[in-house]
C-alpha cells in the first residue's frame, strides 16, 4: 500500500510500504477514507525530533473497518469509525480514569502511546491505504454510515478535542472572557469551543491574516496580531484589564515578535517560553491557563542549550504573585469526542469550516511543505488515500 514516509528534514515522500495485518485479536483493519495533517507532525517534518527515516506519519485518521479480530465485539466489517489519536489500553489506572493520554500499557518506559509519531510506540501512522488500530473496542468511535459530516468528523481524531481540552485545561465556563494564543487548526479549535461554551469576550493571538480572518468570522473572536505591537498590552487596551482565562495553542516553537530574523518563521526568531509569559502577563490574577500547546523534554534544534533540555525561562515569580492556575498535557481524546461527535450529528457543532484543503495522498509533499511555510490559506490539510 501507499503511505506518508519521513525521509528526513523537510522531506517526506508517497512510497510503498507493507499493509497492515491482525497482531491482536482485539484489533480491527480499517480502509482510510479520510486523514489529516497535523502540526505535531511538522515537528518531525522539520527534523526537530528524533524521528527516523522511515516512519509512517498520520495520527488522525478515520475509515472503514475491513477486518476484525475474533475478541472485537462492538465493531464489524463495514463500520466508519474514526480512532482517537491516543492509543490506549482501556484498562491501566490513567485509562480507568480518563486519562488516555497517558496510558501505561500500549508504550513501555512512556506515559502515552499514538499512531505514526516518534517515542510514541510502534504504531504505525495512518497517512496510507490502510491501518491498525489495537485496543480497538475502546479506541475506535463509530460513527454514522455514509460519507455525511465527513470533514467535521475526521477532526474528532485530534484538534477538535484538543482545541476543547485547552478549554478544560483553563477550566473555561460560560460568561468567561478567554484570550487563545495561536491560530493553528488548535487554537482555532480552541477558539470555537469557547464560544460553543458560551465565553463572552475571545481575543485571539497570531501573525497570519487568513488564520485571524477564520477566528473572527467563525468564532465572533478578537484578532489581535502580534507583529502590530505587543499582544498583552493590545488585550489590555480592548479589554481593560487581564482576561479570566487563557489557552497556549502555539507550544515550543514560538515565534517571538522581538526577534529579528530573514523571515517571519526563521528559527531564529523562536522563543519557547514567550507565549506562556504572555499569557501569564494577559490573565487576571487568580485567572487560569490551559497549555494544550506540545513543548518536549528534548528539542534539537532548540535557540539555545537550556531549551534543548526542555527548560524554559518562564516567570514563574508573576505567576504565583498572580495566583493563577495551569493545567498542562496532550489531550486525552476519549473524554470529549463522543459528545462532540454527538454536537456535530445533532448540528450544534460542524468545525469543518477549519478545512481548507481535501487532496489525494499522492499530493502529501507539497501540502507538508505549504502548511510548514504557513502559506496563506492553508489551515487544515486532509489527505485522501
Amino acid at each position: 500500500m501507499n503511505a506518508v514516509v519521513y525521509k528526513g528534514p523537510h522531506d517526506v515522500a508517497v512510497e510503498e510500504v507493507d499493509e497492515p495485518a491482525i497482531e491482536h485479536p482485539n484489533d480491527v483493519l480499517i480502509d482510510i477514507t479520510t486523514t489529516c495533517i497535523c502540526g505535531s507532525d511538522l515537528h518531525m517534518y522539520e527534523g526537530r525530533t528524533a524521528a527516523e527515516p522511515g516512519i509512517v506519519f498520520g495520527h488522525e485518521n478515520m475509515g472503514i473497518v475491513t477486518e476484525v479480530g475474533e475478541a472485537v465485539s462492538s465493531l464489524e466489517v463495514g463500520d466508519r469509525v474514526v480512532a482517537p489519536f491516543n492509543v490506549a489500553c482501556g484498562h491501566c489506572e490513567n485509562c480507568e480514569k480518563g486519562y488516555t493520554g497517558f496510558c501505561t500499557n500500549v508504550n513501555p518506559g512512556f506515559a502515552g502511546g499514538a499512531y505514526g509519531y516518534v517515542a510514541m510506540g510502534p504504531y504505525k501512522g495512518g497517512q496510507a491505504e490502510k491501518l491498525r488500530i489495537p485496543y480497538a473496542d475502546f479506541n475506535a468511535l463509530k460513527l454514522p454510515d455514509g460519507d455525511e459530516h465527513e470533514d467535521s468528523f475526521a477532526l474528532l481524531a485530534d484538534i477538535f478535542p484538543t482545541g476543547w481540552h485547552g478549554t478544560e485545561l483553563a477550566n473555561l465556563e460560560a460568561g468567561d472572557s478567554v484570550a487563545i494564543y495561536g491560530a493553528g487548526p488548535v487554537g482555532l479549535m480552541a477558539a470555537y469551543s469557547a464560544k460553543l461554551k458560551g465565553a463572552s469576550d475571545i481575543y485571539f493571538v497570531d501573525r497570519v491574516p487568513s488564520r485571524l480572518e477564520l477566528a473572527e468570522e467563525h468564532c465572533d473572536a478578537t484578532p489581535i496580531n502580534f507583529e502590530d505591537g505587543d499582544p498583552v498590552e493590545q488585550i489590555k487596551d480592548l479589554y481593560g484589564g487581564g482576561v479570566d482565562k487563557g489557552v497556549d495553542a502555539v507550544g515550543y516553537q514560538a515565534v517571538d515578535p522581538e526577534k529579528e530574523a530573514d523571515s517571519a518563521y526563521d528559527p531564529a526568531r523562536e522563543n519557547p517560553a514567550v507565549v506562556i509569559n504572555n499569557l501569564i502577563r494577559t490573565v487576571r490574577p487568580t485567572g487560569e491557563l490551559g497549555i494544550p500547546g506540545l513543548y518536549v523534554p528534548e528539542d534539537p534544534g532548540a535557540p539555545d542549550d537550556m531549551a534543548a533540555q526542555g527548560r524554559l525561562g518562564i516567570d514563574f515569580g508573576l505567576l504565583f504573585e498572580k495566583g493563577q492556575a495551569l493545567g498542562t498535557g496532550q489531550c486525552n481524546v476519549k473524554s470529549y469526542n463522543r459528545e462532540l461527535r454527538d454536537m456535530i450529528i445533532s448540528g450544534r457543532a460542524d468545525p469543518s469550516w477549519v478545512v481548507s484543503h481535501r487532496v489525494g495522498l499522492e499530493e502529501a509533499p507539497e501540502m507538508y511543505e505549504a502548511f510548514d511555510n504557513r502559506e496563506e490559506g492553508v489551515t487544515k490539510v486532509l489527505l485522501e488515500p
